[in-house]
């Protein structure tokens, strides 16, 4: 079996999800961040906003490059799952549903940003992987290009 190379320092290690494994690995982890939040800091969405980001930026460096599209679609829905621990809702269903889409409105500018950081970065993974592959199709096919 081939040893799997290290990667460089201050690179992102090799790992490469699918879209399943995108959206189980967001979901999980922005529900245990809502747990987590919920325990230690007393239900704050805006820490809970702040913990977004990372997750959005490994997100976006860890998807295959044949997925990079999924990225910024699960993200926005991780963060609301992730919510739900965090929201107020000891009134009922109703109570519940609108801690939730209070808790989605307050917290909006953490979603976007970390969506755009996640979108932003799968767009220059897009133009990159782009551009090498140009590049190795003219080195294949001189006289095509």
């Amino acid at each position: 079996m081939p040893a799997v190379p290290e990667p460089a320092p201050g690179r992102p290690p090799h790992a490469r999800l699918t879209r399943l494994g995108v959206g189980l690995l967001t979901l999980a982890l922005m529900l245990g961040l809502g747990w987590v939040d919920r325990w230690l800091g007393g239900a704050s969405p805006t820490a809970y906003g702040v913990l977004f980001l990372p997750v959005s930026v490994l997100t976006a460096l860890w998807v295959r490059p044949g997925d990079l599209l999924v990225a910024p679609v699960v993200l926005p829905i991780g963060f609301a799952v992730g919510l739900l621990p965090v929201v107020d809702g000891d009134r009922g269903p109703g109570s519940y549903a609108m801690g939730l889409l209070t808790a989605l409105a307050t917290q909006a500018v953490w979603l976007y940003a970390g969506t755009l950081a996640a979108a932003l970065l799968v767009l220059a993974r897009r133009v990159v992987l782009v551009a090498h592959r140009r590049t190795a199709r003219s080195r294949r096919h001189p006289a095509a290009s």
